[in-house]
């Protein structure tokens, strides 16, 4: 590793499952980046030390993981729109003396969708499963593209009415309980709920899901996750992981930090075959 390389990495607790660091090996080897990459397991209660300490070294810029993504809100500068409307940042990047706060995570679950693989969003019904900070990050690209219908469905439902009204300004947005999604099947389904990587499901009508209907989880894991094995189990069209938006917001990343977009599909297809020995998020 080169001593004079550009210093990146993750900032996370705990940090070891991270896929970030192999990631952005491949993303500096493809276009030719002078840059190293690493991952730093730091406790809450450091957060704001490390992250200053890793700036004031000569560090360039960090990947923010769970549980710090709402925290580190605080710690930049000034703030991108999207990153100010997820109210949660996983970016941050040295900009002229300053610290840049940026949110991928939308952008990086939409480029998988839509540009990898082939699902269409604009006038159509979307189902959003959570109302935690998972959702908050990639509700304004959702809305974006302009469903006919986004429904926000939680266990506690006021919690879902008012993230809906937080992004009224970007689309028609409804929160619901998950016992009030309705009878009818819809379009896209998005587990944002960290339930199924401990094995669980969210109270989910199954009439929620139909044959047509593209189920697609947040996380990921060395198996498929509990939502996955549920929505196959249902017969939707299609049950994917959330391996491609992790790589495709990485790629975000890379390009907020070095004006450089890097190619996906080779790296997506590195951890498909990675898949069956790692797991986790973020």
């Amino acid at each position: 590793m080169n001593p004079t390389a550009d210093r990146y990495g993750v900032f996370g607790h705990p940090v070891s499952h991270s896929l970030s660091p192999f990631i952005h090996a491949m993303f500096a080897r493809e276009t030719g980046q002078d840059m190293s990459y690493r991952p730093f397991d730091v406790p809450p209660e450091e957060l704001v030390a490390r992250v200053r300490s890793f700036f004031s070294e000569g560090g360039s810029g960090l990947n923010i993981t769970l549980p710090h993504k709402l925290a580190a809100v605080e710690l930049a500068t000034e703030l991108t729109e999207r990153a100010a409307h997820a109210a949660a940042v996983n970016t941050l990047a040295l900009r002229d003396g300053k610290v840049l706060g940026d949110n991928t995570d939308g952008i990086g679950l939409v480029r998988d969708l839509c540009d990898n693989l082939g699902v269409v969003i604009t006038n159509r019904r979307v189902l959003v499963l959570g109302a935690g900070g998972a959702t908050r990050g990639v509700l304004a690209p959702l809305l974006g593209l302009q469903p006919e219908e986004l429904i926000i469905a939680n266990r506690t439902a006021d919690r879902a009415e008012a993230l809906a009204a937080a992004f009224a300004d970007l689309g028609d947005a409804h929160g619901v309980g998950f016992a009030d999604v309705g009878d009818d099947a819809f379009d896209l389904v998005i587990n944002a709920t960290s339930a199924s990587l401990s094995g669980e499901m969210p109270p989910l009508p199954p009439a929620a899901v139909g044959p047509q209907t593209v189920c697609y989880d947040l996380a990921y894991g060395k198996d498929a996750t509990a939502f996955v094995k549920w929505a196959q189990s249902i017969g939707c069209a299609q049950a994917l992981q959330g391996l491609g938006m992790l790589v495709e917001q990485a790629a975000e990343s890379f390009h907020v930090w070095r004006g450089v977009r890097p190619q996906t599909a080779s790296v997506r297809a590195a951890l498909r075959e990675r898949a069956a020995l790692l797991g986790g998020r973020g």
